[in-house]
């Protein structure tokens, strides 16, 4: 081979590299148990990202429920950074573990893909409650003390922080019940096990459809939402709190520029795509789809602000 053919075979490698992946099954983590919201987008994204990664991409939704999240985080974070190994990352988890106990992850150990989606927190209670608004819990809960129970996903979680938010802006106290994932909270209010659940509105609204009888009481966003024109937000309410859980895609720190750049191509293009976002609207996923750099600026702003927020209100002691 002379110098010329040499050269020529040098500049081909990277192109030959990135025509080849994915040579195998991308295994796309989940930290929460089967059934929630996260578990649902992921299983319903999965093949659009697939069609639009080409070369025959297959993935494999595992999920590897835990601590809050933990268990998929740190699996994630210390995957090798090869392209095969994506998941979903959860805020405000993904910032409050890491805060408030030593964890085997950290956000700035992650490639952000994309951001998918943006719930909005809710409160919703057992459809045969009478309690149908905030002043009405409040009100309940002033009458019997650390009688209300809230079932969340976890220590940290979007739900927890909007329930001790609550307990400041209203002036009272609850029991918070924490569940390794949404499904379980579902379950726990469907069997009157817990008093109130805190789930996202857009997972409430499905479960509901599904046939588990709730009352929703609240959106926590600045606005009312197209998921729920007719529920008021916590503001409109008389309660400033605002409270929401992103669930964008992640790889380990790392990955190889042309892989990334597939990866980034094809989440976007799959979140743009017709028919994903005409299943997102049958199960209520508040799409929100943000860069990887725009994705990355709000978790790094989003870390200050709960750091702020754990030197105020240590939520691991609530």
């Amino acid at each position: 081979m002379n110098i010329k053919h040499f050269l020529a075979v040098l500049l081909l490698l990277p192109m030959l590299a990135f025509a080849a992946y994915p040579e195998r099954p991308i295994t796309l983590i989940v930290a929460y148990p089967p059934g929630g919201g996260t578990d649902i987008v992921a299983r319903a994204l999965a093949p659009y990202v697939e069609k639009y990664l080409g070369g025959g991409a297959k993935i494999v939704v595992v999920n590897r429920a835990g601590a809050g999240g933990e268990v998929g985080f740190a699996a994630l974070a210390n995957s090798p950074a090869d392209g095969y190994t994506i998941g979903f990352v959860n805020t405000p988890p993904l910032l409050t573990i890491p805060i408030e106990r030593q964890a085997q992850f950290h956000w700035q150990r992650y490639d952000y893909i994309g951001n998918i989606i943006d719930d909005p927190c809710n409160f919703s209670v057992h459809a045969e409650t009478p309690i149908r608004n905030l002043a009405e819990l409040a009100a309940y809960a002033k009458a019997q003390p650390g009688e209300v129970t809230v079932g969340t996903t976890g220590i940290g979680s979007d739900d927890h922080i909007a329930m001790l938010k609550f307990e400041r802006a209203a002036g009272v106290k609850l029991r918070h019940i924490p569940f390794k994932g949404s499904a379980d909270v579902r379950a726990a209010i469907a069997g009157r096990q817990i008093m109130v659940a805190a789930i996202n509105i857009g997972e409430a609204l499905q479960y509901q459809k599904g046939g588990t009888p709730l009352r929703n009481l609240v959106q926590m966003s600045p606005a009312r939402t197209n998921l729920a024109p007719e529920l008021p937000t916590a503001r409109e309410q008389g309660y400033d709190i605002e409270m929401s859980s992103l669930r964008g895609m992640a790889a380990p720190k790392g990955l190889p520029a042309d892989i990334r750049e597939r990866l980034v191509a094809a989440v976007e293009r799959a979140a743009a795509d017709p028919d994903f976002q005409a299943q997102a609207v049958k199960f209520f996923a508040p799409l929100r789809y943000l860069t990887p750099a725009q994705y990355e600026a709000i978790v790094r702003d989003a870390d200050v602000m709960y750091r702020a927020m754990w030197r105020d209100m240590p939520w691991a002691d609530k």
